[in-house]
């Protein structure tokens, strides 16, 4: 399948990041940004939740085993809650991710995952709305905002990755909350478009987190 036309005009993206010099190297020399936009944000999160510390590969071999349970390949949230311990565990699933899994799928069978609701809500609210959710931090949330929702304009500090490209890409040598304080006052300059930024700093790494 040929990969999404790009979610953004690389034109008016340019026109923003032309005040940074290394952006404007990091995205004149990156790939095109293929389009991730999905509206099943409820499959989407079951699966982040798979990935938690583990290997990509080992993460889909799991999530693979996790969905093949169920019909069609898709764990509706009726039938995860009412799936056992034992069988979730024969996927690969630990305890504590079965745990998570079952609060999300619980989350969406009472109505709280419809995309249009969840589409319609400003950012920072739906961090605070899904982050309710036992198991779902704000980090997880930042990238069903950049990835499955293609909102273009969120930061996630606290992302390694970022972090680690920042450091490299600016010579930052600050730790801890300075770090984290220099990062956004570089990334103003990215405004509107800071999610765009940083999938051409994952890329400048080899290591999306997608």
């Amino acid at each position: 399948m040929a990969p999404s036309a790009p979610a953004f005009p690389l034109s008016e993206i340019m026109a923003v990041l032309a005040k940074d010099p290394v952006m404007v190297t990091l995205v004149s020399q990156g790939k095109p940004l293929a389009s991730s936009r999905s509206e099943d944000l409820y499959f989407e999160m079951l699966s982040s939740i798979v990935s938690q510390q583990l290997s990509t590969k080992a993460a889909a071999t799991i999530f693979r085993r996790f969905t093949e349970l169920y019909p069609d390949n898709y764990p509706h949230p009726h039938l995860v809650l009412e799936t056992a311990d034992e069988t979730l565990r024969s996927a690969g699933l630990s305890f504590q991710k079965i745990g998570y899994i079952r609060n999300v799928a619980a989350f969406a069978q009472e109505g709280n995952l419809v995309h249009a609701t969840i589409d319609a809500m400003e950012d920072e609210a739906l961090i605070q709305h899904l982050t309710q959710i036992k198991g779902v931090g704000r980090w997880t949330v930042e990238m069903l905002l950049m990835f499955a929702l293609e909102r273009p304009d969120v930061m996630p500090v606290d992302d390694l990755g970022i972090q680690n490209a920042m450091k490299r890409q600016y010579g930052l040598e600050e730790t801890g909350k300075q770090l984290r304080v220099k990062m956004l006052e570089i990334a103003a300059n990215w405004r509107p478009y800071r999610t765009v930024a940083c999938k051409y700093l994952w890329q400048s790494l080899n290591n999306t987190p997608k």
